[in-house]
């Protein structure tokens, strides 16, 4: 084959871009695999002298990461679920039902993706603690510190990102498909739910995979919204690898691997639908 001076440099680009993101990850295995004292000693970029599982064991027990990944799944499973249930449905409604309006809301949908989360942290801070719950949903009887607020702020705020993807999905089915069903006398419903989106699950995959690192990785709505310290999700039990005087950056690098691990795991488990979903439409045939 032969190399043309452009594509060089678009190989040597896309090299470099790759080590780029990959370094950071590869460094921080290396740290946790060897002992603090040695990398105080050596400096952390040095050949090791040993290399041990201990940093690892030693997190999974200090951090108390099975409460802490079971704390994350009671808000990331439903959210995932609720996010794609209701965007479907709203992309589903606004792809393939006349209803007036439509493209304008989805620019308004699209447009809410544009507003940072930051600027909403006070009043929604408030809102949260005036809006009461029963004891058997939240302890502190409000939607402050509770899974469930937790939940809703995460749709919220993903809801307008699906919905636009889905309904451009959505669009590339053919409507033929649709106004057969119709014709058969199949409700919206029958038409949404058994006909078009068992068609939309390559852009769901991916959605998911996406949705779950989205929450999965949250820190900041956790820190706002919660304070009880049982409750938070798996990213803030970094924090228990944490001294007061002195951090032992080789255990958080151990942590901060075993935190990440399900997020690797949920993509490798889907990252055929995930690619599909992403280049479905890029050709043709």
């Amino acid at each position: 084959m032969r190399w043309r001076p452009l594509r060089v440099l678009l190989h040597a680009f896309l090299a470099l871009v790759a080590l780029g993101w990959l370094l950071p990850l590869v460094l921080a295995v290396y740290a946790s695999l060897r002992p603090y004292e040695e990398t105080a000693r050596l400096g952390y970029f040095s050949l090791p002298e040993s290399l041990t599982l201990t940093y690892y064991a030693e997190a999974w027990t200090q951090a108390e990461l099975p409460r802490y990944y079971l704390n994350t799944l009671y808000i990331v499973v439903p959210g995932v679920l609720v996010t794609l249930l209701t965007a479907s449905f709203t992309a589903f409604a606004i792809a393939r039902l006349r209803i007036p309006g439509r493209r304008t809301l989805l620019i308004v949908f699209t447009a809410g993706n544009l507003l940072p989360p930051q600027v909403l942290i006070t009043p929604l801070y408030t809102l949260y603690t005036l809006v009461p719950l029963p004891v058997w949903l939240s302890d502190s009887q409000s939607l402050y510190d509770s899974y469930l607020g937790l939940i809703l702020i995460h749709v919220a705020f993903q809801f307008g990102f699906c919905v636009f993807v889905l309904a451009n999905f959505m669009r590339t089915i053919p409507e033929e498909i649709s106004e057969a069903a119709l014709v058969d006398g199949a409700g919206v419903w029958r038409r949404y739910w058994t006909l078009t989106l068992p068609l939309c699950r390559p852009a769901l995959a991916a959605l998911g995979t996406l949705q779950f690192t989205w929450m999965y990785n949250d820190f900041l709505w956790a820190l706002v919204l919660m304070s009880s310290g049982d409750k938070l999700p798996v990213t803030s039990a970094l924090n228990n690898l944490r001294g007061q005087f002195f951090t032992d950056y080789n255990l958080l690098a151990a942590g901060s691997m075993l935190v990440a691990l399900p997020t690797l795991i949920v993509f490798q488990l889907l990252h055929k639908q995930f690619v599909a979903g992403l280049t479905l439409g890029s050709t043709k045939g």
